[in-house]
């Protein structure tokens, strides 16, 4: 009924509007709140600014607010977020994969609270200040399609007449002990069959070192590793918001006017993206001019992988002879929290 006059209410959907009034409007006549005595048949709070924010969206990210285990899944944008679900308004299974990844997943447990003992995940802690990776358009779009597979799988297989007894945490449970190596039970190996948990496991594997790769750094870092370079990246990402520099996930909806500069673009044409990846020099003293301009216009730290991946006609390690080469006098230097390089 958001949006809606009493009136309107009453001559759209008469039975609601009895049956609200019946129920809800005793109890909203003895609210403190004035706003809430007025509009008493409206649920809850209106929530404006999520409701601009998932205006023209076909779907959005969701995660449990307390769950046992970290997921994020799209959801459609006829169904409305009550209050125990975290909402990301943005539709770009790119940053589905990258809040799906392991990354992000040992970034949250580290951030947020507990329930008992259920992670909880908050937005402030959790989303906010999780630092995402600076990766290239081929990089995304390898991100963006492993992700539209992992969310279609786990959908495809709950939404199996013969699996209506199967659920998200299940299918995770059974996931969590493959990965430990440890034996299944009858049931857990029916879940496992029904659910095909193993392919899920290979979908966020893949997804994984498709999520580190574009931070440049190894799949199977240790968690206290991790945490360090993801904290060095926050710091790295802090000090550019102190200069303007900040990289927005929706730039045309944070940042309509363009007053400062946004770091990550949404992606329209990868595809034409990638082809004007300009050739990479053949001259030594242009390669490094190329690279020096190209570390100065990203204003972030980026590995050797992510600047070949910038042009076309080089490889990982012609670019790390390039650096090598500009270290040594002292034309970029290395950051080693992060594992990339700075001009």
């Amino acid at each position: 009924m958001f949006g809606l006059t009493e009136k309107e209410v009453r001559d759209k959907y008469p039975e609601v509007y009895q049956h609200v009034k019946t129920t809800v409007k005793p109890e909203r006549d003895q609210n403190n709140r004035t706003s809430c005595r007025d509009n008493w048949w409206i649920f809850g709070e209106a929530r404006s600014e999520m409701r601009k924010a998932l205006k023209g969206l076909s779907r959005y990210i969701a995660t449990v607010e307390t769950s046992k285990h970290r997921t994020f899944q799209f959801l459609d944008a006829a169904i409305l977020p009550d209050n125990m679900l975290v909402t990301i308004a943005h539709d770009d299974a790119y940053v589905l994969g990258v809040l799906s990844s392991r990354i992000h997943v040992v970034w949250a447990l580290a951030q947020g609270g507990t329930l008992e003992d259920r992670p909880r995940y908050n937005k402030t802690r959790c989303f906010e200040t999780f630092p995402f990776p600076a990766a290239t358009p081929a990089q995304q779009q390898a991100i963006r399609k492993k992700a539209e597979e992992l969310d279609a799988h786990r959908k495809q297989r709950l939404a199996l007449p013969t699996n209506s007894d199967l659920t998200l945490t299940g299918l995770y449970n059974v996931l969590e002990k493959l990965r430990a190596r440890e034996t299944l039970t009858d049931t857990e190996r029916d879940v496992n069959t029904r659910g095909l948990v193993k392919t899920l496991k290979e979908l966020h594997d893949e997804l994984d070192a498709l999520v580190a790769d574009a931070y440049g750094w190894p799949a199977d870092l240790p968690t206290p590793e991790l945490l360090e370079k993801l904290a060095a990246l926050n710091a790295v990402h802090a000090a550019e918001e102190r200069q303007d520099i900040v990289q927005y996930l929706r730039p045309r909806y944070q940042n309509p006017e363009a007053t400062v500069q946004g770091l990550l673009v949404e992606v329209e044409g990868v595809a034409a993206a990638a082809a004007k990846r300009p050739a990479f020099p053949r001259k030594t003293k242009e390669q490094s001019q190329a690279v020096r301009q190209l570390l100065r216009d990203s204003a972030r730290p980026l590995t050797p992988g992510q600047i070949a991946q910038s042009f076309t006609g080089v490889g990982e390690g012609r670019i790390e002879d390039i650096l090598g080469l500009m270290e040594g006098v002292g034309q970029v230097r290395e950051v080693p929290e992060v594992g990339g390089y700075v001009a």
